[in-house]
């Protein structure tokens, strides 16, 4: 989260949360979007401004647009003619879904090549490492890392896992200036699940004090989030209405779920996808000024 140092009864973190999930025909709903609007002239005649500048030059004319998390998996010619598009982009490296698609060994050396190109060329600023740590051991990841910065010339975001123990997650905190903790999809839905919640402000305080700000990787427990004052976090939540057959609506600080009546069935299941994409949209919106 974005931290302003307020008085004791001001809000003092603002959250970022990323809407993941948009691949295939699902990228469409970011330009539909009621919020988005056409990229200026000065985008156009240069695609290569900075997310910053961009940032800026949208706030200026008074767009608003989503924050967007994509896997570099799903990446194709439509991402990169979206991401000029996005307030702010997040880029995962995409890595496990490729080698549980991967019917062969896969070549890490080729992935991170064309991994860093695809963020030179589209000059991503946020991206995370291949946090492949079950697959090819820490050492190896380290190793990718240092490769991709060289490469990129910019600090990925580690992801940090339970197998690197807490010393490793602190002198992350302290040489990159965003870190992630992974693992916690599913987090807020058991209560085993929920007991690692008690952990979260040691990561959270240690990230902070050392200048650095934290996202959590697939944590979107609306209780959670309200509760813990992580920068960053990302959800897919948005693309599961239409195929478990309910409505999401944005009520002005949460967000309501609507199941569709027994015995019934969605419409129009793309419309109602882009209803939803919308809503969470508006709730990201207030989650920037609110949580």
């Amino acid at each position: 989260m974005k931290v302003f140092l307020a008085g004791c009864f001001s809000r003092m973190w603002v959250l970022k949360l990323y809407l993941a999930g948009i691949q295939g025909k699902r990228k469409s709903f970011v330009l539909n979007n009621e919020s988005v609007s056409c990229r200026s002239e000065r985008e156009e005649q240069n695609p290569c401004v900075n997310a910053s500048e961009r940032e800026r030059e949208r706030e200026r004319d008074g767009r608003t647009l989503p924050y967007i998390l994509e896997s570099f998996y799903y990446a194709d010619a439509e991402t990169e003619r979206l991401i000029p598009h996005m307030k702010d982009f997040l880029l995962d490296s995409g890595a496990f879904t490729f080698m549980q698609n991967s019917h062969t060994h896969v070549n890490w050396d080729d992935y991170i090549e064309r991994y860093a190109d695809f963020i030179k060329r589209n000059n991503v600023d946020k991206y995370f490492e291949l946090d492949i740590d079950s697959v090819v051991g820490y050492e190896k990841v380290l190793e990718y890392r240092k490769r991709l910065e060289l490469l990129t010339n910019k600090q990925p975001i580690p992801v940090w896992h339970t197998n690197r123990g807490t010393k490793e997650f602190e002198r992350s905190a302290q040489e990159y200036p965003y870190v992630a903790i992974g693992g916690l999809v599913g987090t807020g839905k058991s209560e085993y699940a929920r007991k690692y919640w008690k952990y979260f402000p040691w990561f959270i305080k240690t990230a902070h004090s050392n200048g650095a700000k934290l996202h959590a990787l697939g944590f979107t427990s609306m209780e959670g989030i309200k509760q813990f004052h992580f920068d960053s976090v990302d959800s897919t939540a948005w693309t599961t209405g239409n195929r478990f057959g309910y409505v999401y609506r944005f009520t002005g600080n949460d967000m309501q779920k609507t199941d569709v009546p027994k015995g019934k069935r969605l419409g129009d299941t793309r419309a109602v996808a882009q209803h939803n994409f919308d809503e969470w949209v508006k709730f990201q919106q207030w989650a920037e000024t609110h949580l």
